[in-house]
């Protein structure tokens, strides 16, 4: 390659050979610097686990970080970051609602990662629309495939207004939710058991097996993830407080104070089990119960 390279060189006036050879050290220079980013999110914790988890990818420098919507857009006015971590739920200005501030004042559009608890409809939005997205509790091999691909678009000059408008009109348009499957198979006891999903309690995984807890029994579903049991779950009554656990919110008994200003979640169960709140749920967990 490098023979070529110089007898193509040799072949080319002096002028114009080290126009390329400038113009090819920029292209690589700009590859190795590092790309200027941008966390917005109302909740500490959750900036301080994404700016923790960043400082394992070198290619990605944290410039600012804002707690709120106003926030988010007086920042990418005023720095024109390359990438911005944008949470979804925020009060007041949400995340959809600085992306419709920055296309009305014509703002610079940057490459957008949403960071947001799970939702199925919106995460689809989020595919179809081939916009990025983080779900919460975060999840360091997920934000690694993310910066790879906003990677991409930031050296293919790729700008996302177009798919970041998209989105929010899809977003914002009336939705019903798709209808989910109300029975779920489970094996307890060598048997092969039809359980109502209403009845569910909540659902744990362990050791890569998920158990179904319902309240007079438990046993091993068939679903290989908690996303998978999660997406054909009906999304207004299924939330996961912490990663390794999706309940039933029908099925909370009782919200208890934990250490740190953390909850947990007593379920109404035979065994009055105990499940956490993540850091990263906690706001959800107060919108639910209007703490």
């Amino acid at each position: 390659m490098g023979a070529q390279c110089g007898t193509f060189l040799e072949r080319i006036p002096g002028c114009l050979a080290g126009a390329w050879f400038v113009y090819s050290q920029q292209r690589a220079c700009a590859r190795c610097m590092p790309i200027n980013a941008i966390i917005v999110d109302d909740e500490k914790p959750a900036r301080d686990e994404l700016v923790f988890l960043l400082k394992s990818f070198p290619e990605i420098s944290v410039i600012a970080q804002g707690k709120n919507g106003l926030d988010a857009v007086a920042l990418i006015k005023e720095r024109e970051p390359g990438l911005v971590f944008l949470d979804v739920q925020m009060p007041g200005l949400d995340g959809f609602g600085v992306i419709k501030k920055l296309v009305e004042r014509k703002v610079r559009m940057p490459q957008i990662i949403f960071a947001t608890a799970y939702d199925e409809y919106a995460v689809r939005a989020f595919e179809v629309n081939a916009v990025d997205y983080l779900l919460k509790p975060f999840d360091k091999a997920r934000l690694a495939r993310a910066i790879q691909r906003a990677k991409k678009l930031l050296e293919a000059d790729s700008s996302p207004v177009e798919r970041l408008e998209s989105l929010v009109e899809q977003l914002g348009s009336a939705r019903a939710p798709a209808p989910a499957p109300t029975k779920l198979l489970v094996k307890a006891q060598s048997r092969l058991l039809l359980v109502d999903s209403a009845h569910v309690v909540f659902a744990s995984i362990d050791d890569g097996a998920i158990t179904i807890h319902t309240h007079d029994f438990e046993g091993v579903s068939n679903y290989r993830t908690v996303e998978e049991l999660q997406d054909s779950l009906d999304s207004e009554s299924f939330w996961r407080p912490h990663r390794s656990y999706l309940v039933n919110i029908h099925h909370i008994r009782e919200v208890v104070p934990w250490f740190k200003s953390s909850y947990l979640l007593k379920m109404n169960d035979k065994a009055a089990s105990e499940i956490p709140v993540s850091r990263a749920q906690t706001k959800r967990l107060r919108e639910l119960f209007k703490m």
